[in-house]
């Protein structure tokens, strides 16, 4: 259709913004204009402009109110209050010899912290469908009521800091210093960018059309809700793992279900209160956000219900086996982080290594080395070789080991569960037998106040080399592995030779060979001179490849991967020109051969490389229409 102007049209339309018509003007008016024309006075305008400041601030004010943090409480647990003294299990061990329920203790103390009734299938189903209720309208609310609730929760956690560093602590052995950073830091960093950037990373983005077949097209990327969403995560940050998908799961304006370890169901029941409590004290449907713990048989009811549509995983290589088995019978995409044996690898050039070797004992020893981004092997050039062992050694053997029941100083925690400590003994075992050292540790350690906890001796194992079993899997366990390499291509090598791709740093001066290293490490992550920023910075994507999975969370990746990508086009001008089938190529086609030269003809029009064949597109077009 085309578009007619006329000056009837400009004329009566005129009359919208003045009184005069076609029927009242006279081009004799013109020659009683006043000879100067009467403009607003500076007072008038001054006081246009501080009338729209002051609209602005109340606006701003008023916003600000509407969406600002809401103060709630939730019941401290009565195991974290002071001066709880917990009963000492004889046997500590998360499995009943009496019925089907978990049983929760702490593992540096084997101290009883109670009972969790695992779900049955049909308490899965029935969380699913209370979730998908309150999500039909979560999904409809906007950036702003869910920044409110982001807000909310980032106040509670700041507040209640003590409250929840003992609860993780208790339910997994860590140190308090290892619970502000693990737990606390990072997912109040995670909050702090969603609610900066969040909205950003989820709006409409333009994508360039396709020009000039589709020049009369818009067409953009928009990232809508999944629905409801699973996460499985492991044991190690019961708080941050918990907390860190529904952030971005609710924020996207999913619903989720997350099934916590077994090894950490007591702390999980506290702290998926403090999230409900969020969206309750906002006015939402707590129901929106669940949490499920069950035994491994019954998982796979979750991991494959077709109501589910993303799964996150974070956990081991061969439970993630089961779990992509169980998504691909509905076909559920998979975000699958595995853990690593991710590498620092120290160059000859590397400056103070005094400063260097804390940052390896903090890289190594944080959270009893139960960190999937650990370092779980330092890789030194020779001329930094025995002096970094030397740095090392005193530090490893004076760490203590204890509870945050203990009123001493404590450096490093208890590990999960003892149920490994046979396997670690093996492999150091081994690697000594072929030729490594070993400086310190090395075996289980019977704590004299916690017999019951499940502590290993700091260990320091050095000379250890590629083909030896512990040099290629994942100990996850408070061990520091220090293999040495001639060059900086063979300390890659070296950092390559393993199955696991997750993160890794490297430590140097020569920006030539820092840049070397950071490109031809195989992981998904890389710290220059540092360990593991990348995850304290929220804005990056995080996650690995090879052995160690596929997928990323965090950063504008994670958090459109929670969504539906839907690509939408539409016309620029829908009154004026939009799409029509020409007559040629019409059904049924008339004739076949100048239908063909007229495809042909558009084609060369929209992809012919000069103007020549671009002219010559044109002319085909004209003569086949």
């Amino acid at each position: 259709m085309a578009m007619r102007v006329s000056f009837d049209f400009l004329i009566s339309g005129f009359t919208i913004g003045c009184s005069v018509t076609r029927e009242n003007f006279s081009f004799a008016a013109l020659d009683h204009l006043p000879e100067k024309s009467s403009l607003p006075s500076w007072q008038s305008i001054a006081a246009a402009v501080a009338a729209g400041i002051l609209s602005y601030i109340f606006y701003k004010i008023w916003r600000a109110q509407k969406y600002t943090a809401v103060h709630y409480a939730v019941p401290v647990p009565e195991q974290c209050k002071k001066g709880w003294k917990g009963k000492v299990m004889d046997n500590p061990t998360i499995k009943s010899e009496t019925d089907y329920r978990i049983q929760c203790y702490a593992p540096a103390t084997g101290c009883f912290l109670g009972t969790v009734t695992p779900a049955y299938p049909e308490d899965i189903d029935a969380a699913i469908k209370s979730a998908s209720a309150a999500q039909e309208k979560w999904a409809t609310t906007s950036f702003d009521e869910r920044r409110k609730v982001l807000r909310t929760l980032m106040r509670f956690i700041l507040a209640n800091q003590d409250t929840i560093a003992v609860v993780a602590c208790l339910d997994s052995g860590k140190t308090k210093v290892d619970a502000a950073l693990g737990e606390i830091l990072v997912t109040v960093e995670k909050i702090k960018w969603t609610l900066k950037d969040g909205e950003k990373a989820l709006t409409p983005e333009k994508r360039p059309e396709s020009w000039p077949i589709q020049a009369y097209k818009n067409v953009e990327v928009r990232y809508e809700p999944l629905g409801v969403v699973a996460a499985l995560v492991s044991w190690n940050y019961p708080c941050h793992n918990l907390m860190g998908p529904i952030i971005s799961s609710i924020f996207a304006g999913n619903g989720i279900i997350v099934k916590g370890s077994e090894q950490t169901a007591w702390s999980s029941q506290y702290f998926i209160q403090v999230v409900k409590g969020a969206l309750l004290a906002c006015g939402h449907d707590p129901e929106l956000v669940q949490s499920i713990m069950c035994w491994p048989e019954v998982a796979p009811h979750l991991t494959s219900h077709p109501s589910i549509a993303h799964i996150t995983f974070i956990g081991s290589r061969p439970v993630a086996h089961h779990v992509a088995r169980s998504a691909s019978k509905t076909l559920t995409p998979l975000c699958i982080e595995l853990g690593g044996k991710d590498a620092s690898i120290i160059l000859n050039d590397a400056k103070n290594l005094k400063t260097l070797a804390s940052i390896m004992m903090r890289g190594t020893f944080q959270s009893c080395g139960q960190n999937c981004v650990g370092i779980e092997r330092i890789i030194a050039l020779p001329k930094v070789y025995s002096k970094l062992i030397s740095l090392l050694e005193p530090r490893v053997k004076n760490l203590r080991l204890g509870s945050i029941l203990d009123d001493e100083g404590v450096d490093s925690g208890a590990c999960i569960s003892d149920a490994g400590f046979s396997r670690l003994e093996s492999l150091i075992e081994d690697a000594v037998k072929q030729g490594a050292r070993l400086l310190a540790g090395g075996k289980r350690y019977n704590h004299p106040k916690h017999p019951k906890g499940h502590y290993f001796t700091p260990t320091l194992l050095v000379d250890v080399t590629p083909n030896m079993a512990i040099a290629q899997n994942e100990v996850f366990a408070p061990i520091c592995l220090v293999m040495r390499a001639d060059t900086t291509q063979h300390a890659v090598e070296i950092a390559n030779s393993t199955m696991y791709s997750l993160g890794g740093s490297v430590f140097g001066s020569n920006q030539k060979d820092l840049e070397y290293v950071a490109k031809n490490m195989k992981c998904g992550m890389v710290s220059v001179n540092d360990f593991a920023v990348y995850y304290m910075n929220q804005s990056l994507p995080f996650g690995g490849c090879r052995g160690s999975g596929y997928g990323r969370f965090a950063g504008p990746e994670g958090l459109r991967s929670v969504c539906n990508l839907k690509a939408v086009a539409v016309d620029k001008f829908p009154r004026v020109i939009n799409t029509s089938i020409p007559p040629t190529i019409d059904y049924p086609i008339k004739n076949g051969d100048r239908a063909w030269e007229f495809v042909k003809g558009l084609i060369m029009i929209g992809y012919g490389e000069t103007l020549v064949r671009k002219a010559k597109g044109v002319l085909d077009l004209l003569m086949n229409l």
